[in-house]
């Protein structure tokens, strides 16, 4: 560890202090998230002017930021599946589902799989606009040697009825240590089957069921505890990640691809604009939406990983926007590995448009568009919520349209950059998602949904 490593850190532990420093003087959480925020990104620009993203210095730096970091993501990623399976169960315990069970379920995963669709929809058309073509795009070593990776991928991919067996939960315990890319479904599936079997103790047993929920509620209320002691460190992990993430960035790179990064991120906010009108069809405010999302949509961004913005989703949905906990939970969950708008929906569309011209497919045939919007749909189920889960759906996707895979390696180098706006629209699906189901089902509390003073996220 050199001298100039340790000043580096040295500084990133300083800007925690600050926020710290802000703490105690009581400055509101939204306002310490941000304030990290941009001492992050200021942080790796000043690291990436100074040394360079490739230099010996910034290598040896982003170990110990990583600490901070991708530790705070860690510790939300070790909640998540506790808090999952406790809230699914106490729903049942509170009578908060009941006989509304399967439509609750099936409305949820009609707006996810619909608005991921609409979202392939979106990608088409904004790849169409602006001329993407694989067939233009320059391939170095490290991009040959990912399109190669992502040939022997290929291997892994399974048939839509192997995904749907993958959800269900074989090994519960297995799950629960969130082992497959379905586990949290399985998961889910399982705090539901205990939940029906609770329910059937009420009906004959009531000292037993008096005891089962009490215990819950006990369980509930310590798991909970634990999630807000992790959410209180957001501001210190939003710097470090937003630090590194800027400091490791090869803008040149970025630069070169520029008309894909854009375009990638004119149908990430064009899908997102579309969340906003289905919240406002069900007579909602989106700009009330915007501005109680915005946090957990920030550090979706910045942390780019689904799986561990679930606890913050979770708490957002619920004290923010007046969305029942058992609906939170199922929406939040689901959304972890079905219907991801971003990574399972704009993305691979936007791919296969890229990439049919170099196999003399024309991707402005309406067969072809109809034929990859369906496949997206269908193939969106058990995309991991965790990083390379695009990836994955893309692999799928383009193996089943017989598009050569090994060409989407060429974006390797702006993959961290888009994967932050993905992530950000595939937690806003999921938000919409149960949002736009409890409205329906007249669970939303309204009064909690428009109220202008918000609950903040690290307060119990």
């Amino acid at each position: 560890m050199t001298i100039i490593t340790i000043i580096n850190v040295a500084v990133l532990i300083a800007l925690m202090a600050f926020l710290r420093f802000l703490n105690k003087k009581h400055v509101k959480f939204s306002n310490r998230v941000f304030a990290g925020l941009g001492l992050g990104i200021l942080l790796g620009l000043a690291l990436q002017l100074i040394f360079g993203a490739t230099s010996d210095v910034v290598t040896n730096t982003v170990p110990w930021y990583n600490i901070i970091g991708s530790g705070y993501v860690k510790l939300l990623q070790m909640i998540a599946m506790p808090l999952v399976f406790i809230s699914i169960l106490a729903a049942f315990t509170k009578m908060k589902l009941g006989n509304n069970l399967g439509k609750i379920a099936g409305l949820i995963l009609l707006i996810l799989v619909g608005t991921t669709a609409v979202s392939a929809g979106v990608g088409i058309l904004s790849a169409t606009i602006f001329d993407l073509d694989a067939t233009q795009l320059v391939q170095g070593d490290a991009e040959i040697e990912r399109g190669a990776s992502l040939e022997e991928k290929t291997a892994e991919v399974k048939s839509l009825p192997e995904q749907i067996i993958e959800l269900f939960p074989a090994n519960p315990f297995l799950d629960l240590t969130g082992a497959r890319s379905t586990s949290t479904i399985a998961v889910v599936i399982f705090a539901a089957f205990l939940g029906f079997s609770y329910l059937r103790i009420v009906r004959k047993n009531e000292d037993t069921a008096k005891m089962i929920n009490k215990g819950i509620d006990a369980i509930y209320s310590l798991v909970m505890g634990v999630v807000t002691i992790v959410l209180r460190l957001t501001p210190y992990g939003i710097l470090a990640i937003m630090a590194r993430t800027v400091a490791t960035s090869d803008f040149a790179a970025i630069y070169n691809l520029g008309k894909f990064v854009i375009a990638s991120y004119v149908a990430l906010i064009a899908v997102f604009l579309i969340h906003l009108i289905i919240i406002s069809l069900t007579g909602l405010s989106p700009l009330m939406y915007v501005k109680k999302a915005s946090e957990t949509l920030l550090f979706a961004f910045t942390s780019r990983s689904s799986a561990g913005t679930l606890p913050l989703n979770l708490k957002t949905q619920e004290e923010r926007l007046g969305v029942p906990d058992g609906i939170a939970n199922f929406a939040g969950s689901f959304g972890l590995s079905i219907g991801q708008n971003g990574c399972a929906g704009v993305y691979p569309a936007m791919l296969a448009v890229m990439i049919a011209p170099t196999v003399g497919i024309n991707p402005l045939d309406i067969g072809f568009i109809a034929t990859v919007i369906v496949i997206v749909a269908i193939s969106s189920f058990g995309v991991a919520g965790v990083g390379g889960g695009a990836t994955f759906a893309a692999i799928i996707v383009l193996s089943a349209l017989d598009l050569p895979v090994a060409l989407a390696g060429v974006l390797i180098s702006v993959e961290p950059l888009i994967d932050m706006g993905r992530t950000a629209l595939n937690v806003s699906g999921s938000m919409t998602a149960g949002v736009t189901t409890a409205r329906i089902t007249g669970d939303l509390d309204k009064t909690i949904y428009n109220n202008p003073t918000m609950k903040e996220l690290g307060e119990s």
